[in-house]
C-alpha cells in the first residue's frame, strides 16, 4: 500500500521552464541574440543550466566561457525565481486531495537547495512538504538513487511503499534503483526525446488528478 508520494519538481510538480527560460533569453538579448520560444527552452528545462547553455549557446561544460555563463545564467535565475513559475493545472488540486487523504508528499530534484527552498516557499508549499531533498542535500544526483532513498528515510516510510512521480528518464531510473514505484508525467518535459513508454515504467498520467486512479 502506497503510505507516501514523493515528486520531481521542474516539470512534474511546477511548470519552471518560463522563468528558466527568462534567465536563458535575458543572457541572449544582451550579447544580441535573438529570444528563444518558451516552447524551445521547455523541452530543455530538465537538463538546467547545462542544458539551457547548450541550448542557447551551444556550448558544453569542457568549453571555454561556459563556467562564466553558467554563473550568471544561475544569478539571473535566482533573482526571479518564481516571476512565471507556475504549479501545472491539476496539481494544487491533487495535493489537497493527498493533504485530505492524509498522504505525506514530498519533493525529490536536482535542483540545488539554493533555488529549491526558496521556490517551494513563494509557491507557498513549504509547510505542507512533508520533506524537500534537493540536488546537493545527498551526494548524488538523479538517476542514482540516493536522494530518495534519503526521502523514504527520512518519511520513516519503505521504499516500496513510495511512489516517484517525474518527468524525465533519469526519474524512472531513480525510482527503479531506490525499489520505488515509478509514475511517468506525460504532462511534463519528458527531456530527453525518446519514447517515455520506453524507460521502464508501467503508470503514467496525462494529468496531475490521474495519479488519484493509482492510490
Amino acid at each position: 500500500m502506497t503510505q507516501a508520494i514523493l515528486f520531481d519538481l521542474d516539470g512534474t510538480l511546477a511548470d519552471t521552464a518560463p522563468d528558466l527560460g527568462n534567465a536563458l533569453n535575458r543572457q541572449l538579448t544582451e550579447r544580441g541574440h535573438q529570444a528563444l520560444p518558451i516552447s524551445v527552452i521547455r523541452k530543455v528545462a530538465s537538463s538546467g543550466a547545462r542544458g539551457l547553455i547548450g541550448l542557447g549557446f551551444n556550448l558544453t561544460p569542457e568549453d571555454a566561457g561556459y563556467e562564466a555563463l553558467k554563473d550568471e545564467f544561475l544569478n539571473y535565475y535566482e533573482a526571479a525565481l518564481c516571476q512565471d513559475t507556475r504549479l501545472f493545472d491539476g496539481m494544487a488540486e491533487l495535493l489537497d486531495a493527498l493533504d485530505a487523504r492524509h498522504l505525506p508528499w514530498g519533493i525529490v530534484t536536482n535542483k540545488s537547495a539554493r533555488f529549491t527552498v526558496p521556490l517551494m516557499a513563494q509557491l507557498d508549499l513549504s509547510p505542507r512538504a512533508a520533506c524537500v531533498v534537493s540536488g546537493d542535500t545527498t551526494p548524488h544526483l538523479k538517476p542514482h538513487p540516493a536522494s530518495l532513498l534519503h526521502a523514504s528515510e527520512f518519511l520513516r516510510v519503505p521504499p516500496p511503499e513510495c511512489i516517484y512521480v517525474g518527468d524525465d528518464h533519469r526519474d524512472v531510473q531513480a525510482a527503479l534503483a531506490a525499489g520505488m514505484l515509478p509514475v511517468v508525467a506525460l504532462f511534463g518535459y519528458l527531456g530527453n526525446g525518446h519514447d517515455p513508454k520506453e524507460w521502464g515504467a508501467k503508470h503514467y498520467i496525462d494529468t496531475p488528478l490521474d495519479l488519484l486512479k493509482l492510490l
